[in-house]
């Protein structure tokens, strides 16, 4: 291997006990992989095919599955090769593909989660105003703009790592994330601005946004009747829970990279594991049983499977 190029082959070095369990790592990966397609594509298909679900609110659930879909199968694939091949090894631009692809899509779903979180505070704060603010136009604006606005800071940040020397080969994990920035032969302070530029532009800002529009929505419920409490507490309840759990997530995974020299081997891949399985499978979960319309079609999608 020529470590004077970037054209090389990492080696994924986060994978533990393969040669004993890897028959074991691929039934569970690939059974969660399914139902991850499966939740998720099934939820997608009732917003699709039913008109009542056909408003801002469930167009913007639809695309926060799908951004689901699109994570899982940036990652997946690639894990189910991993566990049954003898050495676990990633491309250099492959890697940098993968890096992007998962901080892209995880921005993204941050993005719409705020797209949601302004949907409801129109809805709930300015009723009458709503069906002339979340118009269809600006339903698509704000899609386009969590989707284009992360790939666009993303690609940047991935093309300036992948030209980075490499001095190292081996990647702590079992898959590509803010640690092939620790493979470089040397820090690059223009890496470390442009990535504190995207955590605000993508992670800080569109959090206090949802903090204001959430403490606006309480701030009404509280002074209004119990209908409008009623419907705040329905439709938002299971927005808030998503948004915890994503959230808890974001600071679970800046630990883990932070940490993952002074945790043992197995302890990492475990942690790494829970960050990619639940997940994908939460979201379709909440928004099936919590959200009443769609909960109502559900049931009704199962009973005529009897």
């Amino acid at each position: 291997m020529d470590e004077g190029v970037n054209v090389s082959y990492i080696t994924l070095g986060g994978y533990v006990g393969l040669e004993k369990y890897s028959y074991v790592y691929f039934l569970i990966i690939l059974t969660v992989y399914i139902l991850i397609i499966c939740f998720n594509a099934t939820i997608v298909w009732l917003i699709v095919t039913h008109q009542n679900l056909h408003e801002p609110m469930y167009i913007f659930i639809a695309a926060l599955l799908i951004n689901s879909l699109l994570f899982s199968s940036s990652i997946y694939p690639k894990l189910l090769v991993d566990v049954l091949s003898e050495e676990q090894v990633i491309s250099h631009p492959m890697c940098h593909f993968q890096f992007f692809m998962f901080y892209y899509l995880g921005s993204s779903e941050f993005l719409l989660l705020s797209a949601m979180a302004f949907d409801r505070y129109v809805s709930i704060c300015k009723p009458l105003q709503h069906p002339v603010i979340m118009r269809k136009t600006t339903v698509i604006a704000l899609l386009v703009l969590a989707w284009f606005l992360p790939a666009g800071q993303f690609s940047g940040q991935a093309i300036l790592s992948a030209h980075r020397k490499l001095c190292s080969f081996t990647l702590k994990g079992i898959f590509c994330n803010n640690s092939v920035f620790k493979l470089h032969c040397v820090s690059s302070s223009v890496l470390t601005t442009y990535g504190l530029f995207i955590f605000l532009n993508l992670g800080f800002c569109p959090f206090l946004f949802i903090i204001f529009t959430y403490s606006k929505i309480l701030i009404v419920s509280y002074r209004s009747c119990g209908e409008v409490r009623r419907k705040a507490a329905q439709t938002c309840l299971p927005h808030l829970l998503v948004l915890l759990n994503f959230c808890l997530l974001g600071t679970y995974h800046v630990l883990e990279i932070r940490l993952e020299s002074q945790i043992p081997k197995t302890a990492h891949l475990i942690m790494t594991l829970q960050l990619i399985l639940y997940h994908p499978l939460f979201n379709p979960i909440i928004y099936g049983l919590k959200m009443k319309e769609i909960y109502k079609h559900l049931r009704g999608l199962f009973v005529k499977v009897k």
